[in-house]
């Protein structure tokens, strides 16, 4: 898990065959299928442990949100985590999520801290919507230049903390 993490943190997910992550472990590809049957497995156990990991952030960020507030906390917590692995963030919420494949209830749990937030399933999905977006826009560097995106998170903060 570890291996096949940093090929996907250092290279992206399409760089993860199984064929690679057995070389980088120094074994021959079939010794992996004794432990994850197919490569979406594989990809599933990944997603798996990194919703675990964003979660528990997130989790963190609305139990103890300080002077911030619950609204800016979540989101400043859910912009660190995206930016500072944006390659696992990526395998996590861009494409279809292999659901059948996660471990029972770990999405919904994950995603708790949005409705926490705000106390409403629609706004929740809304908040997420919002930070999930602005993430995608930062990381695909598609916001113009000179775009203040500290004072567009707070705004957007703002908009949801109302």
């Amino acid at each position: 898990m570890t291996a096949a993490r940093r090929i996907i943190e250092g290279e992206g997910e399409e760089a993860l065959t199984m064929r690679r992550l057995a070389s980088t472990l120094g074994l021959q590809a079939p010794s992996l299928y004794k432990h994850f049957a197919t490569k979406r497995a594989l990809e599933a156990a990944v997603i798996d442990q990194a919703l675990l990991e964003f979660g528990s952030r997130l989790h963190a960020a609305v139990a103890a949100p300080g002077r911030l507030g619950a609204v800016r906390s979540l989101l400043a917590a859910y912009r660190a985590a995206a930016l500072a692995h944006p390659a696992l963030y990526r395998l996590v919420t861009v494409g279809p999520l292999p659901r059948e494949d996660l471990t029972p209830g770990l999405e919904d749990w994950a995603g708790e801290p949005f409705f926490s937030a705000t106390g409403d399933p629609w706004l929740a999905q809304a908040l997420f919507s919002f930070a999930h977006g602005m993430v995608i826009l930062e990381l695909d560097d598609r916001f113009p230049a000179g775009s203040d995106l500290d004072r567009t998170w707070k705004a957007g903060a703002a908009a949801f903390s109302r």
